[in-house]
């Protein structure tokens, strides 16, 4: 047991046990990291398996139970509070995997508030035990810190708020008091339980009247992690809550000279925390909780987007591009569902503007980056955002409602042009990389006309240009990096005109062939070195000669009939003479 790595104090005059130290290392390491309760659970009862071996503390056999309780009389070994502290930790860490199984399985709520007593029941035998006079002082405290925060979660469950808030209280008073009294490293254990706890004791205090706790709870929101946990799904729901008493009171809303009623609860709500939503997003703390931020936001608004769809029924669809009064305007539900797809897309292009920055950034640390053995970001994904957030303004500009709209397709193009041109900035800096002189210089060219055109038609929509990149600091930039192309483009053409280096020659030629030429091959050391050509080529050598008597075609022969004999004569007579054998 004491291989596990958890530091279990030595034994000495009175019993030591650090309890949340144990609890914290045990969580980590095997489960809880990644919010798997069910490996962590499975851990707790292999452990209490372990320490009952080798205590000798079976509770029987395989065929009787015979229950044990630990008591003070046995106390001179810390491994026996182990036992009671894995007990209610595997309770516990039983009830945290059925709370997340009752989300769509709400019978298992009951069996989560019997493990969870389960849990307080062994916590609270853990405290009584440590009140023996064999226990130190630290302990003691733990174990009555330990025993507060399960006694407030399970009333926090049962929304016993005044009851939650005391045990939580008390709780943080006691981390509170045990940080002060050690070191900064041992106290940092005691400050993280303090902050997980403070979101808790904010929403009770809200649900037991103050008001004034909502505001806090929306600033935790905001903190990463802060909202993680027991507190995460209740202070979604507050929040839903709080907006749709707002709700009531919301009829209309107008957009782009427009007036349209709403209808539609979801989406009054929706509405109504769009500001707010919005506003945390600019306090955003860092990246991660701004990623997290917009991902909520981009989820709302396609559920509210979904219900004004299930609102539209098939007579009224064939109404969304008939005119009105024969005013050119498509229907009230048609029109809120394309200010709702606008907000959707809007939303969209700056989360993807907000993670460009944030690569454009790590693209200026590259150095560091490489030094460090970290995956470097490359232009290639710069240049996808920016695919996708032109993707998103052809899009608004195909938005029913809005094609005679001569201000907003004007606004949506300049956008378009501010887009392209970082676009093509990230394209030619992606062929610097592979040397591809001319196809950036080129490229720089055409940001600095969408640019100039920006610049010319931006006159008077300054105002809804002002959020978007500045294409006056792009110009600067590009106008740079011209420069910076011409010369390594001179200077690589005058490279390559070089003779290249002995020692950086690689013409391919085996070994046999280069005996007087110097060359740092590191094939010669590899399983496949060069040494000579196999199979050797063909090479010509001279073959056996062709004779041609050409003097024969010249050559007369003498006549030769004087020695040939005469053919006998034929005929008739000849024939019948040969018939019967008379022969001349």
């Amino acid at each position: 047991e004491r291989r596990t790595g958890n530091r279990l104090c030595c034994q000495s005059a009175l019993t030591q046990i650090a309890v949340l130290q144990i609890v914290k290392e045990s969580q980590q390491q095997h489960g809880l990291r990644h919010g798997d309760y069910q490996r962590y659970r499975g851990y707790c009862s292999r452990r209490l398996r372990r320490l009952r071996k080798t205590l000798n503390f079976k509770m029987g056999n395989r065929h009787k139970f015979t229950g044990k309780k630990v008591t003070e009389e046995i106390l001179s070994d810390n491994r026996y509070l182990l036992l009671i502290l894995m007990d209610a930790e595997r309770a516990w860490s039983y009830a945290m995997q059925l709370k997340q199984e009752a989300n769509t399985e709400p019978r298992k709520r009951f069996h989560l508030l019997s493990r969870l007593r389960k849990a307080v029941k062994h916590a609270e035998e853990l405290e009584r035990l440590c009140e023996s006079n064999r226990v130190d002082a630290k302990t003691k405290l733990e174990a009555q810190a330990y025993m507060a925060y399960l006694t407030g979660m399970l009333r926090f469950e049962h929304q016993e708020w005044k009851a939650a808030m005391e045990a939580f209280n008390k709780c943080k008073t006691i981390y509170e008091k045990l940080a002060n009294a050690f070191t900064e490293e041992q106290a940092v254990l005691y400050n993280q339980r303090v902050e997980e706890i403070s979101p808790n004791i904010r929403y009770c205090a809200y649900n037991i009247g103050d008001q004034s706790a909502m505001n806090e709870l929306m600033q935790m929101r905001l903190r990463s992690g802060g909202t993680e946990g027991l507190l995460a799904e209740k202070l979604e729901a507050l929040i839903t809550q709080t907006r749709a008493k707002q709700a009531a009171t919301m009829s209309e809303v107008e957009w782009r000279g427009r007036t349209v009623p709403v209808k539609i609860d979801k989406v009054r709500i929706f509405l109504l925390g769009l500001a707010d939503n919005e506003a945390a997003i600019v306090q955003a703390e860092n990246e991660e909780t701004k990623e997290r931020l917009f991902e909520s936001l981009l989820s709302e608004c396609r559920d509210a987007i979904q219900a004004v769809r299930e609102d539209l029924k098939p007579d009224q669809k064939q109404r969304e591009h008939s005119l009105e009064n024969d005013s050119g305007k498509v229907s009230n539900i048609q029109y809120l569902h394309s200010y709702l797809t606008y907000i959707k897309l809007s939303t969209a292009i700056k989360r993807n503007e907000s993670m460009a920055k944030s690569l454009q950034k790590a693209l200026l640390q590259q150095q560091r980056s490489e030094e460090d053995g970290k995956r470097t970001p490359r232009p290639q994904d710069l240049i996808r955002l920016y695919d996708i957030i032109l993707q998103n303004l052809v899009e608004l500009t195909q938005l029913p409602g809005l094609e005679e709209d001569k201000n907003f397709q004007k606004e949506i193009g300049l956008k378009t042009l501010v887009y392209k041109a970082y676009r093509c900035f990230f394209i030619a800096q992606s062929y610097v990389l592979v040397k591809k002189w001319s196809e950036a210089l080129v490229l720089y060219e055409r940001v600095l006309k969408y640019a100039r055109e920006v610049q010319s038609g931006a006159g008077g929509y300054t105002n809804s240009l002002k959020e978007l990149p500045d294409v006056q600091d792009l110009i600067t930039q590009v106008n740079a990096e011209k420069y910076s192309l011409q010369a390594a483009a001179i200077l690589d053409a005058n490279d390559t005109h070089e003779t290249e280096s002995p020692s950086q020659v690689k013409d391919g030629k085996p070994l046999s062939e280069r005996f007087e030429t110097f060359c740092l091959d590191p094939s010669l050391v590899s399983k496949q070195v060069s040494l000579v050509h196999f199979p050797p080529g063909f090479q010509p050598i001279p073959c056996k000669p062709l004779f041609f008597d050409l003097a024969l075609n010249h050559v007369a022969f003498p006549p030769l009939e004087d020695k040939v004999e005469q053919k006998a004569k034929s005929g008739l007579t000849g024939y019948i003479k040969g018939i019967f054998g008379f022969k001349s």
